[in-house]
C-alpha cells in the first residue's frame, strides 16, 4: 500500500459517512465506494489508480477550482462531503504531504451562496426529547444566529414548522413525533446531548463561567441541545463555529404559537390556491430591498409578538415612513444598494470572501451611512431603538479604498486585486513583472531583426516556458547561440541564455505576486473582522429599517391603516379586507366588511351562505389582519382595534 493510500484511508476512518474529496495536485479525488457514489451522482468518468502493489482502487476527481457546481449537486443529491486538503506547501514539502478535513459539508452547514436562499434563513437545529419535555436549539452558520428554548413535546412541531430547518441533530435511536416536517435527521451520539457535557462545552465555547447571564442555566434539555450543535460544529466547521459569539434563550409564551395547518390554511408563506399567481401573506408584504431585510420579514411574519410596547415600537417606525413619502423612498433606494451585510462578513471572517464581495461591503457600508444621515436629520426623528444600531464603520471603508483595486475583476494572486500604492514591496513586483514582460514582447521583433526570419515567434507553454519558433524551412539560419528545447513536426523551439534569464525572472515574480497579494488580502480582512460587533449591529439595524420601509411602503399602496392595539378581549374591524384575496382581483372589486369580537359579549359568529360565498375568505380575513397587527404591521381596512 503506498503512503498516499494509507494517509487516506486514516482519514476516511473518522468519516464513515461522508464522500472525502481528497485533494491530490489540482484534483479533488474520491476512492473506493466514494468513487461510485460520485461518478453516479455528477454523471463523471469512473476510473482507476493503482495505489500498491497488485492494488488499483476506484477513483473519480473534479477540478479543484470548479468544486462549487458539483458540490452543490452532491449536497442538494442528499450527501455529506469532507473537504481534504493539502496543508503543506508542495514546493518546499518533501516526502508525503500533510492532509487532513478543513469543513464537513451538510446541508445545515453549507457557506456557498449558491446553496442558499437570499431572504431566508438556513437552520440546523438539534432537538433532545425527555419525557414530555423537549430542548430545542437551531443556528445559522451564515449569520451566526444561534437560539435555544426547552418547550413542552407537543409544541416541538410547531417551532419545527417555524423555522423551516434543513437538518436535525438528534440522539442516536430517538425519533421526531407526528406532526414533524420531512427534514434531513443526522443522528448523533447521546454525550452530544448530555447536560453536563453540554454545560461545559457551551462555558468553553463562550469563555464563561455561568451560563446564568444567557438565560438556560436552569434548562437542561436547551443546554443538551445548544451543546450538540456546538459539538457537531467542532466536527464539521470548526472555523465557522468560532464566529458564533452569542446565544439567544428564547420562551415561545412571548410570541403567538402558529401551528403547521395554520400556516397552511393562512398561506402564509406559500400558496397553491391562486393558480399562476401564488400569493401568500409573505408575498405581498415583502417589498424589501435587502436579502437581511427579507429573513427579517419572515421571522416576524413566523414570530408574531405578545408583547404591546415592542409592537407599538414597531408601529412608530412604520408609522414614520408612512408618513414621510420623500425619506421612504430615499431610504429605499440607499437600501437597494447594500449587498447581504450579515452574509458578506461571516465570509470575510473566515477568510472564503471573494475581493468582489468585499468590496460590495465597502458599497453597501457607504449606502448605509448616507441611510444613517438621511433618518438622523429628521426633526421629529426616526425611532432611537433602530437608530442605536447604526453605528458607523468609515475606517472600513477607507480601509477597502485603499487597498483594493476598485474593480474588483482580477482574480486573487494575479496582482491585479490589491490596489497600487497600498504595497510598496507588491508594487516593486509588479514592476518588475511588467518590465520583464516587455522586454519579451519586444524579443519577437529584435529577433526577426537580427536572424531574418520573418516568421520567427516567440511564445509560452506551461510545460516548456518561453521559446523561440523557427519553421523547418528556416532552421538553417538560426543563430549558434539558440538552444534546442523542442522538436515539433514543423519546426523546432529554441531558447536562449537571456530568454532563460528573463523567463527566470517573469515566473519568479509571478509567484512572489501572488504569494505577497494572498497575504495582503488576509490581513485586510482580518482588519474587516475586528470590526466585525459593530458591522453586525449596523446589518441588523438595516434589516429594521428595510422591514419597516417595507411595510409603509405596501400600506401606502394598498390603503392600510395603523391599528389600535390593546390588552383587552376585543376584536373590532371595520372596512376590513383580505390583504391577498385583494390583490388577485381587479382594484377596488373586493367588497370590505366589519368584525365584532368579544369574549364578554360576542365570542360567537354565526356565518352562513352558500358555496363560493366567501365564508373561509371572510374567516381568514379576520386571523389575517389580527396577525398583522401582531408583527407590527398596518392593516387593509378603514379601523381596527386588535386586542393582543
Amino acid at each position: 500500500m503506498t503512503p498516499v493510500r494509507r494517509q487516506y484511508l486514516q482519514i476516511k476512518q473518522r468519516y464513515r459517512d461522508a464522500i472525502v474529496f481528497f485533494r491530490l495536485g489540482d484534483f479533488y479525488e474520491s476512492f473506493d465506494e466514494d468513487a461510485q457514489v460520485v461518478s453516479q451522482a455528477l454523471d463523471i468518468v469512473l476510473t482507476s489508480r493503482s495505489m500498491g502493489k497488485n492494488l488499483r482502487v476506484p477513483m473519480a476527481g473534479i477540478p479543484a477550482h470548479a468544486l462549487e457546481p458539483y458540490l452543490i449537486r452532491l449536497i442538494k443529491g442528499g450527501h455529506k462531503v469532507a473537504i481534504c486538503e493539502q496543508l503543506s506547501d508542495p514546493k518546499t514539502s518533501r516526502g508525503l504531504l500533510e492532509r487532513d478535513v478543513v469543513r464537513v459539508v451538510t446541508p445545515g452547514t453549507v457557506l456557498e451562496p449558491v446553496l442558499l436562499e437570499m431572504k431566508a434563513n438556513n437552520y440546523l437545529a438539534a432537538a433532545v426529547i425527555e419525557g414530555e419535555l423537549t430542548g430545542l436549539a437551531y443556528v445559522d452558520i451564515t449569520t451566526g444566529e444561534f437560539a435555544t428554548t426547552q418547550l413542552s413535546l407537543q409544541e416541538l412541531p410547531t417551532e419545527l414548522h417555524r423555522l423551516a430547518l434543513v437538518e436535525l441533530l438528534m440522539p442516536k435511536g430517538e425519533a421526531l413525533p407526528s406532526g414533524c416536517p420531512e427534514v434531513t435527521v443526522t443522528p448523533l451520539s447521546r454525550r452530544s446531548f448530555h447536560p453536563e457535557e453540554a454545560r461545559q462545552r457551551l462555558l468553553e465555547h463562550f469563555g464563561v463561567v455561568t451560563l446564568e447571564h444567557l438565560g438556560c442555566d436552569r434548562l437542561p434539555l436547551a443546554i443538551g441541545a445548544a451543546g450538540a450543535i456546538v459539538d457537531y460544529l467542532s466536527q464539521t466547521q470548526p472555523t465557522a463555529l468560532v464566529e458564533i459569539t452569542s446565544l439567544n434563550t428564547y420562551s415561545t409564551f412571548t410570541y403567538m404559537i402558529l401551528d403547521a395547518q395554520t400556516r397552511r390554511n393562512l398561506e402564509l408563506f406559500e400558496s397553491g390556491r391562486w393558480g399562476a399567481n401564488p400569493l401568500s401573506l409573505l408575498s405581498v408584504l415583502d417589498e424589501t430591498r435587502t436579502p437581511m431585510g427579507g429573513r427579517l420579514l419572515r421571522k416576524w411574519l413566523g414570530q408574531p409578538l405578545l408583547d404591546l410596547t415592542l409592537l407599538e415600537q414597531r408601529q412608530e417606525g412604520v408609522a414614520f415612513f408612512h408618513a414621510n413619502l420623500l425619506q421612504r423612498q430615499q431610504a429605499r433606494d440607499h437600501l437597494s444598494h447594500i449587498a447581504d451585510l450579515e452574509r458578506v462578513l461571516k465570509r470575510i471572517r473566515l477568510n472564503i470572501a471573494s475581493p468582489r464581495e468585499v468590496l460590495s461591503l465597502k458599497e453597501g457600508l457607504k449606502a448605509a451611512t448616507a441611510l444613517t444621515d438621511l433618518l438622523a436629520t429628521r426633526a421629529d426623528g426616526f425611532p432611537a431603538w433602530v437608530m442605536e444600531m447604526l453605528r458607523p464603520c468609515d475606517d472600513v471603508v477607507a480601509l477597502v479604498e485603499k487597498a483594493l483595486a476598485t474593480d474588483g475583476v482580477g482574480e486573487l494572486g494575479d496582482g491585479t486585486v490589491i490596489r497600487e500604492g497600498f504595497s510598496p514591496e507588491l508594487d516593486e513586483l509588479r514592476d518588475t513583472s511588467r518590465n520583464t514582460r516587455e522586454f519579451i514582447a519586444s524579443l519577437e521583433l529584435k529577433e526577426r531583426e537580427a536572424t531574418g526570419i520573418k516568421s520567427l515567434k516567440v511564445g509560452y507553454n506551461r510545460v516548456f516556458g518561453y521559446y523561440i519558433e523557427v519553421s523547418r524551412s528556416h532552421l538553417r539560419q538560426v543563430p549558434s547561440q539558440y538552444l534546442r528545447r523542442q522538436t515539433l513536426v514543423g519546426g523546432e523551439r529554441f531558447i536562449t541564455p537571456e530568454l532563460k534569464e528573463y523567463e527566470s525572472l517573469i515566473l519568479n515574480a509571478g509567484e512572489s505576486i501572488e504569494e505577497l497579494e494572498r497575504t495582503l488580502y488576509r490581513q485586510v480582512c482580518a482588519q474587516i473582522g475586528e470590526r466585525g460587533q459593530t458591522l453586525a449591529a449596523l446589518a441588523e439595524g438595516v434589516a429594521h429599517i428595510d422591514v419597516l420601509a417595507s411595510l409603509a411602503e405596501v400600506a401606502t399602496r394598498y390603503g392600510y391603516v395603523r391599528p389600535r392595539l390593546t390588552q383587552d378581549d376585543t376584536i373590532e374591524i371595520k372596512g376590513g379586507r383580505h390583504p391577498v384575496v385583494e390583490r388577485v382581483l381587479p382594484p377596488g372589486s373586493f367588497v370590505p366588511n366589519d368584525v365584532y369580537l368579544s369574549v364578554k359579549d360576542t365570542q360567537i359568529i354565526l356565518l352562513t351562505g352558500p358555496n363560493m360565498a366567501g365564508k373561509s375568505t371572510y374567516i381568514r380575513q379576520v386571523a389575517l389582519i389580527t396577525l398583522m397587527a401582531h408583527v407590527g404591521s398596518f392593516v387593509p381596512a378603514d379601523d381596527a382595534t386588535i386586542g393582543l
